[in-house]
């Protein structure tokens, strides 16, 4: 006769073999990693044709498919203070049809090779994008430079666009993170184009098809443009391609334009106040070397140390142990000649000073005493895996070289960084911190409920010492 178990019962003996698998589990050493590999950059070839525009081919993967990006070194820092919010627009109706083409002809070329066109602006680029099968890569790179070169920038679209980029800009100045980025990069950047996170709703509203059309003259021209090609590809018919349609464009022009910005560190507490919010956010930083600068890995692999990793020290700190936040961050932002240091943080209003007191703590302490080499091994392998990750797509290839060449970080750049980021000391991650993360010279934004923080930012007003 059989025993019938019953389902408490049954449940007691599942629980307990999890159990012993769990804590079985927990003694286990986990494997060592292997040696960081470097990063091996794909054959290439780098050309420039007589007017002056730069082409990279990249033959790269299996897949039967090709990127093509057509750059243009021109964005919002390029606009003037008076027509702040022209790159956005310039870059939306740029999709809206070339001399030959209509907005839904080239839409339609498009969804022929099997791609969607991208059209989008930064600070300093502009980049017209196609990810097309690798039969059509020739005919990517013919559209493509009708839409950079040639335009068709029909006012009959202004107003739609303005209204779409009104409601980008509402929805924009609704979230507490864009506000605190805006005041952060306001205090930064003063009067430079790096301090515009959103345009204003006014600024937008008077751009005239005028505007439009004066920017794309004074910015486009084949010596600010850099096609990138990479995938798998014919690359002599990529290359008739690329001679056949943009070969031709004899505009002539500026090269870039260097506004570089001098920003100054500022101690400042800057506080908006959003009344009735559950949790503050926070930014704290100023600027540092930048990316092109011989510290600039060793910032990188401090930062990521100290708070620009899932395993950092300010995340295991105000997440794990204390749990005033759930996901804080560190970064290293980067424009052209320029960078700063940030760590961002959406904390429960209560703990919105204590988490404050914990990130400079944070920064002190790695500035008066080394990591452990343990320590940073782990950061290190981190940050050379996830290299090896961003550069494992066409798409995200091309956007590493863009990067290199946008940044001024040199030929070598892709190719030693693995190697430049496993031989960082301990003695550097503390000589980077105590060098350029100075708590004094330290910017403080923060955006929450002024009634329910005032008195825990106290000890951070300008002039106290943190």
């Amino acid at each position: 006769m059989k025993r019938m178990i019953s389902k408490a019962a049954l449940l007691a003996m599942m629980s307990s073999l999890f159990a012993g698998v769990h804590a079985s589990a927990q003694k286990q050493t986990p494997p060592e990693g292997g040696a960081a590999k470097a990063f091996t950059v794909p054959a290439h070839e780098t050309y420039k044709l007589p007017n002056g525009l730069t082409v990279t081919l990249v033959p790269y993967g299996i897949i039967p498919k090709v990127t093509v990006d057509v750059a243009v070194v021109a964005g919002s820092a390029d606009e003037g203070s008076s027509h702040q919010g022209v790159a956005d627009l310039t870059a939306d109706l740029m999709k809206e049809g070339t001399e030959k083409l209509t907005s839904s002809e080239l839409a339609d070329q498009a969804a022929r090779m099997g791609s969607t066109l991208s059209v989008t602006s930064s600070y300093n680029r502009t980049i017209a994008e196609l990810d097309v099968l690798s039969e059509f890569g020739p005919d990517a790179v013919r559209l493509l430079g009708d839409v950079v070169a040639r335009p068709r920038l029909p006012e009959s679209e202004l107003d739609r666009l303005k209204n779409d980029k009104l409601r980008q800009i509402a929805l924009g100045t609704s979230q507490p993170q864009t506000v605190a980025l805006m005041r952060f990069r306001k205090i930064l950047y003063g009067d430079h184009p790096y301090s515009v996170v959103l345009p204003s709703e006014a600024d937008v509203k008077k751009i005239t098809i005028q505007d439009v059309k004066g920017y794309v003259s004074s910015n486009f021209n084949p010596r600010r443009t850099h096609i990138y090609v990479a995938g798998r590809f014919d690359v002599p018919a990529v290359k008739k391609a690329v001679a056949d349609g943009l070969g031709g464009w004899n505009k002539t022009g500026p090269a870039r334009a260097e506004n570089v910005p001098t920003p100054n560190p500022q101690r400042v507490l800057d506080v908006t106040d959003r009344s009735g919010a559950p949790q503050s956010t926070i930014i704290i930083g100023l600027p540092v070397a930048p990316a092109n600068s011989p510290d600039a890995i060793p910032l990188q692999v401090t930062n990521a140390l100290l708070g620009g990793s899932f395993n950092s020290r300010i995340t295991a700190n105000i997440r794990e142990q204390k749990g005033y936040t759930y996901s804080p961050f560190g970064q290293i932002s980067s424009r052209y000649r320029d960078s700063y240091w940030a760590e961002n943080a959406d904390v429960t209003t209560k703990f919105t000073g204590a988490s404050l007191k914990e990130i400079v703590a944070e920064v002190n302490r790695l500035a008066s005493e080394p990591p452990t080499a343990t320590e940073l091994k782990g950061i290190q392998n981190y940050l050379s895996g996830l290299f090896i990750l961003r550069n494992s797509s066409r798409g995200a290839l091309i956007a590493q070289l863009q990067n290199v060449d946008a940044l001024g970080l040199g030929e070598d750049y892709l190719k030693t960084y693995v190697a430049r980021v496993n031989t960082v000391t301990p003695a550097d991650v503390q000589k980077m911190t105590a060098q350029y993360l100075k708590p004094q010279s330290m910017t403080i934004v923060v955006v929450g409920d002024k009634s329910k923080i005032t008195d825990q930012l106290a000890p951070f007003e300008t002039g106290q010492k943190l």
